[in-house]
């Protein structure tokens, strides 16, 4: 690995800030309380170690088959690094979802999530393709990366869960501040890529 600060930063950042899966684990909690959405949490780490294991697969097959696609894959994961570092900047971490009566902290809820959810997609993509095929080609390294970054996915969600509200009065209160440091460190994910 070319440079665990980036990928520790960039795992880190992108598993621990607002999406899908962590805004309806924020809203399950906040709704059904904290132990009737660790279901949902459930789900989502089973559903987030498949889509891992599939683009786990995917860019390992895709490192196999053409080598010469390791600067051309760099390129793209540096481009959908600083994408995420400009949605970050401009996003509105304030905006929940609408509470509805619909029991939403299912595990089937969870673990379906993950396969509509294009965060998660490239995420699994952007983080194999970049960070972990082209310096690991042993199935069993390639297997723990994968159930590690799906467990640090269940710790996110518990965490939004558990501390929702906590997050949610500090990210309205310095969501400017917070948005800022967090683009600013993708930007450097992005960058020292290429160092």
């Amino acid at each position: 690995m070319p440079n665990i600060a980036s990928f520790i930063s960039y795992v880190f950042l992108t598993t621990f800030t607002p999406g899908p899966n962590n805004i309806m684990s924020m809203s399950n909690a906040s709704r059904y309380g904290f132990r009737k959405s660790i279901t949902f949490n459930y789900g989502v780490f089973i559903g987030f170690f498949i889509i891992l294991g599939l683009c786990n697969l995917f860019s390992y097959t895709l490192f196999s088959l053409l080598p010469s696609i390791k600067p051309i894959m760099t390129y793209i994961g540096a481009g959908y690094i600083l994408y995420l570092a400009w949605k970050t900047y401009h996003s509105n971490n304030t905006q929940t979802e609408k509470k509805n009566d619909k029991n939403t902290a299912t595990f089937l809820s969870g673990f379906l999530l993950q396969f509509v959810n294009p965060k998660t997609i490239l995420y699994g993509i952007t983080t194999f393709s970049t960070f972990v095929v082209p310096y690991y080609s042993s199935p069993a390294v390639l297997g723990l990366f994968t159930f590690t970054l799906a467990f640090m996915g269940f710790i996110s969600t518990l965490c939004w869960s558990l501390f929702g509200s906590v997050f949610q009065r500090f990210l309205s209160n310095y969501e400017k501040v917070i948005n800022t440091i967090m683009a600013l460190l993708l930007v450097y994910c992005a960058i020292s890529l290429f160092m």
